[in-house]
């Protein structure tokens, strides 16, 4: 059971995101000052399978990632994973997590869905925002998502190198 939005935490994630959220099952994380930064997803979503568990809804956090993506991160992070065998298997990890947080949130109705339309398999196996290759990073904004409500090594390495766990904690002050 999940704990309807309020209609204060409805009415920033509308401004966040620049139009009427849908889909959302609850806020997985807010900021120090009450601000909601990271949606969890329903993963059924107007009848069809939504693999996106975990929503960054921050504008603040959304900029600053976006200007870190724009430096060439996610690929200097990805050729990290390919080198050292630790990091790797921590991202895994990370997907691990991911799978099993998404898969036990979901309703016994949606299982069953998924179960029926044959989806069971890509929710056992799609990683953070639905990635099919776990040793990609594909988008900071998942995987930072992931981080604030779970458990997530690029986002820890977000937080340690490049400060963001910082503007995360401002937002709202």
């Amino acid at each position: 059971m999940t704990t309807p939005l309020s209609a204060d935490d409805l009415e920033i994630i509308t401004r966040q995101l620049g139009r009427t959220p849908s889909g959302i099952r609850r806020i997985a994380h807010y900021s120090p000052h009450g601000i909601p930064q990271v949606l969890e997803m329903e993963t059924w979503v107007f009848n069809q399978p939504f693999p996106t568990f975990y929503w960054l809804s921050s504008s603040a956090i959304d900029k600053a990632l976006a200007r870190i993506e724009s430096q060439g991160v996610v690929k200097e992070l990805e050729q990290r994973i390919k080198d050292d065998p630790e990091l790797r298997e921590a991202y895994h990890d990370s997907h691990r997590d991911y799978i099993a947080r998404r898969w036990d949130a979901m309703t016994d109705e949606h299982k069953s869905i998924i179960e029926e339309k044959g989806f069971t398999t890509l929710f056992e196996t799609l990683g953070i925002g639905g990635i099919k290759n776990w040793d990609q990073v594909r988008c900071l904004h998942m995987q930072y998502g992931h981080h604030l409500a779970g458990s997530n090594v690029i986002g820890k390495i977000l937080d340690e190198e490049y400060g963001i766990r910082e503007i995360a904690d401002k937002e709202g002050k």
